[in-house]
């Protein structure tokens, strides 16, 4: 049977749109002769994801993102659409979770097999996960370090400009002379070391001297333990007899013979009694003086004429013998108190 030419082209036609279809498909991942299950998943924010990427299972790739659109009824939720070419059971709880393939940033979805009963059948809604890319994470980490170091970075400039203002010129000039006068100071002490390092070269041996002499002290003072000991018991048995002995009651007394006696010579300064008269009065002393005179006179002409006193006579006495005569300066000699 000889078949027309238009059948030819005809299934010429169909043959290629077939294999253009197969072609596309596999480009994208999709073989149309291998019976596929399709799953959805849910995501707020698909950055980096794109569709032909792969779908994975323990890290064995399964499927790939078919399509991805926005959800709908909810506003900015993104529809993800998963081809899985693999007949591998996935639970109704597992998760698919975007994740980042590598370094470069490369997004996918990993499938977490979950733990229920029933599994997903082809059309289901699998739980959406959104995994934190490395750049994400680093972003996380340094935006903190950014920030701190921001601060850091203001604080400093506070710093700086207080120091600035506090450093002026009268500051630094300040500063200089207080570190030319610590170097003088540090240098002055030098010396004074060294002369005191010299003055103990040169004085060694009389500082050997002073160090025996007080050893020689101190083993003296060590030989004579039991006779400190029984002077410092001597001192300890006088204080005590002297706490005994009443020496309040002592002193209060003294204190009133003291007041009294001062009582006494302020009557004889201010005048009153014989015996301030006495003192004050220089007409009585004078009387006294020339009436002791008098009988000083009196006592030596007794002593050189006791006839003139004493007499025994039968015939009476004569009035002109040895009549009283003032004694002369050769014969009496009165001894005058010593100004």
């Amino acid at each position: 049977m000889k078949l027309s030419r238009e059948l030819k082209f005809g299934a010429l036609t169909i043959l290629t749109l077939t294999a253009f279809i197969w072609g596309v498909n596999f480009l994208k991942g999709k073989d149309i002769f291998n019976r596929q299950r399709t799953f959805y998943a849910v995501y707020d924010n698909v950055t980096g994801l794109m569709t032909a990427n792969s779908v994975t299972i323990n890290g064995l790739s399964v499927g790939q993102v078919s399509s991805m659109q926005f959800h709908p009824s909810k506003p900015g939720k993104v529809v993800v659409e998963l081809s899985m070419f693999n007949d591998v059971k996935i639970p109704k709880n597992s998760i698919a979770r975007i994740f980042s393939s590598d370094l470069l940033g490369t997004r996918g979805i990993q499938i977490v097999i979950g733990d229920a009963p029933e599994d997903a059948v082809s059309g289901d809604t699998l739980i959406s996960q959104m995994q934190t890319s490395l750049q994400d994470e680093v972003n996380d980490l340094v935006q903190p370090i950014m920030r701190k170091a921001e601060t850091m970075m203001s604080s400093v400039d506070s710093v700086l400009t207080m120091m600035n203002q506090v450093f002026n010129k009268n500051t630094r000039d300040n500063l200089i002379n207080t570190i030319e006068s610590l170097r003088n100071t540090l240098m002055s002490l030098e010396s004074a070391t060294q002369s005191v390092d010299t003055l103990m070269v040169s004085q060694k041996q009389r500082l050997a001297h002073i160090i025996g002499n007080v050893e020689s002290i101190s083993a003296n003072l060590k030989q004579n333990n039991d006779n400190l000991s029984r002077v410092i018991k001597n001192a300890a048995d006088i204080s005590d007899t002297i706490a005994r002995a009443k020496l309040g009651t002592t002193l209060a007394t003294l204190n009133n013979s003291v007041n009294g006696l001062s009582t006494i010579v302020g009557k004889i300064e201010s005048g009153k009694g014989s015996l301030g008269l006495l003192v004050n009065d220089d007409k009585m002393y004078h009387e006294l003086e020339q009436a002791s005179m008098q009988l000083n006179q009196l006592i030596e002409d007794m002593k050189l004429h006791p006839e003139r006193y004493v007499h025994f006579s039968v015939f009476g006495r004569s009035n002109r013998k040895n009549a009283y005569q003032p004694p002369t300066d050769s014969s009496l000699k009165i001894n005058k108190p010593k100004k």
